[in-house]
């Protein structure tokens, strides 16, 4: 220990004893600049402790700080549409919002993509383990969890070594958890071999007056440390591999993550919602990224103000750990609690009860100071806002990528169309084959999606459904998605196309949309074309929340998702949510009413920018997004909650990666049932065009005519493409002389067989 502050912690007197004030600080190596170093020293008026430099350099580190994207994040505030839903936004540890009947509901995405490539199980478990303990700390019985997950090519040998144990990762820590996971989505592309994305989302529901804060008020309210012991794992994990990119050398990083147990965390799920229902907490903090300080700088910043700690009674996995380590540890299924004095014994039995280590720790003070000691002496003594609310907020330089206009003007034209049924029929069969659009039951089956009996919907359809309430039918949808490509092509329009996907398919399911939670993953903050991406993703989720009246409830920002100097494509996830007044009148995707008339709801206009066409087939990139209509998703959007709702639909499947080709093969895969399909217009545009705001339904005989009239009050146009039944696709339409044929047929065990082969054979 360089340094340490001797001084009463009762007493604001302070005086430094420098074992080595010569010696240089390792300030770079704990991710901090010269000019954040200096600051630093500046705050406290001398030379900071090594545990006081600990703290600093979590706490302002990208992850902990959000110091290259605050500047751009406070859209999502500034643009808020008002509603009367949001009972807790952005700044907490997850948004929670009002679904109804006394119910509320919080649900927040995060990353853990460089854990995950450094040690794919523990990095993917600890992924899930972490955002569980978000959802619990605002006071909510976690009810599911999702995944969005993104790989390099599926036949790289990276991708085969990441790949098998991300998803073992997520299912193993999630299934222990007896948390049924519904949704999510797989993705492979070259731009993230080397830097695979691990997205994971959790939902909790609590009563409104059960919401619990990360605050710590009360001076003299003792602070309770809960949960694992704490370990050298994951020790700098926030601070260094959150703010690192990539290289050859990347595995030597693998003592930096963390290391779960789902078996303890359950139990640490249970012990708090009966602390939570015998009014033991006045305020509650996970401990996540950046350990013990993250904890105790956020709460004493969000409280009275002050806090002292002794470190001394952080119970210890090695005893040898020095009180940095302490601090940055980011050991698995801990939690800190303030608690009032004459609740301290309840709480305590109760931890007892449920076997889990509890102890006081420390105590709220007034000083407006956090103050810690170790072995006698005060180690620690710092304003606790400058660390937790006060770091640095840098306005990086921002440019558009040097290549984005080449590659803007790349369109998908020049590329050759299939001109013949054969020719489409071959290109249906491979997309249905190719790695994004491929069956991904070898991932889904690894997970328990029917775990708690509540489940209504999970993968492969739209959205997972979730029942809350067994006698009203009350429940939430839930859908995740993103596109990494369109973002490349114009990142403005990119995450608006995200947020319209996720929207459009929980409303495909029934719900209404009611709010959004976000996962930016982007490449370094430090180059100036990243950072114009991520400005303009940003504001273009903002401007389209704002549109659509949905408030973004919180997230997570990624950065330095890169390898060496190459970044990813800049990919922001958009979980949406939405409420089901009835469950029991969901409809999901699968064709199994024969005689079923099929729909094509929505506009189709010749897009392939970004298409999983031209990325299968061609393997090229260029040209522009699809046409985002906001207008139009929310038109479709109420055409489809209101058709649900009375009953005119069997199935509803959005149009989105693939367009209709891709829903027509899953909605009948699905529900074992063919279709007789006749394509309006061009066979090769109305088959693969990526165009949004649409989606295929089957309407229950009777139901055409009131169909209609919804769609014509809404604006939507309607088009009756076929009727659902047989064996086989049997697709008619425009021949090449322009006369009307049949262009193909694909019996459903070869349309199964092509969909179903492809992970497998590069997983196993």
């Amino acid at each position: 220990m360089e340094s340490s502050v001797k001084a009463d912690p009762g007493t604001d007197t302070v005086a430094i004893a420098a074992a080595s004030p010569d010696r240089p600080q390792p300030y770079v190596e704990l991710g901090m600049n010269d000019e954040e170093y200096q600051r630093v020293r500046h705050i406290l008026g001398r030379r900071p402790t090594s545990a006081e430099l600990a703290i600093y350099s979590v706490m302002w580190s990208e992850h902990c700080s959000y110091k290259s994207s605050k500047v751009h994040l406070r859209q999502f505030g500034d643009k808020a549409p008002k509603t009367d839903k949001l009972l807790v936004g952005m700044g907490e540890n997850a948004g929670v919002v009002d679904i109804g009947q006394g119910w509320a509901v919080t649900f927040k995405v995060e990353s853990h993509n460089h854990p995950s490539y450094v040690e794919p199980y523990q990095g993917a478990a600890t992924g899930v383990g972490g955002i569980v303990r978000d959802i619990m700390s605002m006071g909510a019985r976690p009810i599911a969890v999702m995944d969005s997950l993104r790989f390099g090519p599926a036949d790289a040998p990276d991708t085969q070594r990441v790949l098998p144990g991300v998803v073992a990762g997520v299912g193993g820590y999630g299934n222990s958890l007896g948390l049924p996971n519904i949704g999510g989505e797989t993705v492979f592309d070259a731009c993230y071999e080397g830097n695979p994305l691990v997205n994971a989302l959790c939902v909790g529901v609590m009563k409104h007056e059960d919401i619990k804060r990360a605050v710590a008020p009360g001076p003299g309210n003792k602070v309770i440390l809960f949960g694992a012991l704490t370990g050298p794992d994951g020790i700098g994990g926030a601070s260094v591999l959150a703010s690192a990119t990539f290289d050859e050398e990347s595995h030597t990083k693998r003592p930096s993550v963390q290391v779960g147990d789902p078996f303890m965390e359950k139990l640490l799920i249970e012990c708090c919602l009966e602390l939570f229902r015998e009014d033991l907490v006045v305020g509650i903090q996970d401990l996540g990224a950046a350990g013990v300080s993250c904890a105790t700088t956020e709460l004493a910043a969000a409280g009275t103000g002050g806090m002292y700690v002794d470190l001394d009674a952080v119970p210890l996995r090695d005893a040898t750990l020095r009180p940095e380590e302490i601090l940055m540890s980011e050991s698995q299924e801990r939690m800190m609690a303030v608690v009032s004095p004459d609740k301290v014994d309840r709480f305590m039995e109760i931890c007892a009860r449920w076997e889990i280590p509890a102890t006081v720790i420390g105590q709220v003070t007034d000083t407006r100071r956090l103050v810690m000691t170790w072995r006698g002496e005060t180690i620690v003594d710092i304003p606790p806002v400058t660390a937790a609310d006060e770091g640095p907020v840098y306005e990086r330089p921002l440019e558009p990528p040097h290549d984005l206009g080449s590659l803007q003007s790349d369109t998908p034209g020049r590329l050759t169309r299939p001109s013949n049924g054969d020719e489409l029929r071959r290109t249906v069969l491979w997309l249905a084959g190719s790695p994004n659009l491929a069956s991904k039951t070898w991932v889904t089956s690894q997970y328990d999606r029917y775990v708690l009996g509540n489940t209504v919907l999970a993968m492969p359809d739209n959205a997972g459904v979730v029942r809350i309430d067994d006698e009203s039918g009350l429940g939430i949808s839930l859908s995740l998605d993103g596109n990494g490509r369109y973002t490349r092509l114009d990142p403005y329009s990119g995450a608006q196309l995200a947020l319209s996907e996720a929207y459009r398919n929980v409303a495909a399911t029934g719900a209404r949309p009611l709010a959004v939670t976000n996962c930016l993953n982007f490449g370094s903050p430090e180059d100036p074309g990243v950072m114009w991406q991520f400005a303009r993703a940003v504001e273009g989720l903002a401007d389209a929340c704002q549109y659509l009246g949905i408030p973004v409830t919180g997230g997570n920002v990624s950065f330095y998702n890169q390898t060496g100097t190459t970044p990813i494509n800049p990919t922001p996830v958009i979980g949406v949510l939405g409420v089901h007044d009835d469950v029991r009148r969901r409809v999901d995707m699968a064709l199994t009413s024969d005689g079923a008339t099929i729909a094509l709801l929505g506009e189709t206009r010749e897009e392939f920018g970004g298409s999983e066409w031209a990325h299968v087939v061609y393997n090229h990139l260029g040209g522009l997004p699809p046409l985002v209509d906001l207008k139009a998703e929310a038109a479709l959007a109420s055409v489809m909650v209101t058709a649900i709702r009375e009953g005119l639909l069997t199935a509803v499947h959005d149009l989105s990666d693939g367009g209709l080709s891709q829903t027509l093969v899953e909605s009948c895969l699905r529900g074992g049932l063919g279709a007789r399909i006749t394509l309006p217009g061009d066979p090769f545009v109305t088959l693969f065009s990526e165009s949004v705001a649409r989606a295929m339904v089957a309407v229950r005989p009777g139901g055409e005519a009131r169909l209609a009239a919804l769609c014509e009050s809404a604006g939507v146009p309607v088009t009756q493409i076929g009727v659902a039944g047989g064996d086989a696709l049997n697709v008619a339409g425009r021949g090449p002389e322009g006369d009307q044929q049949e262009l193909f047929s694909i019996p459903l065990a070869e349309l199964r067989e092509a969909n179903e082969r492809m992970l497998p054979s590069y997983a196993n």
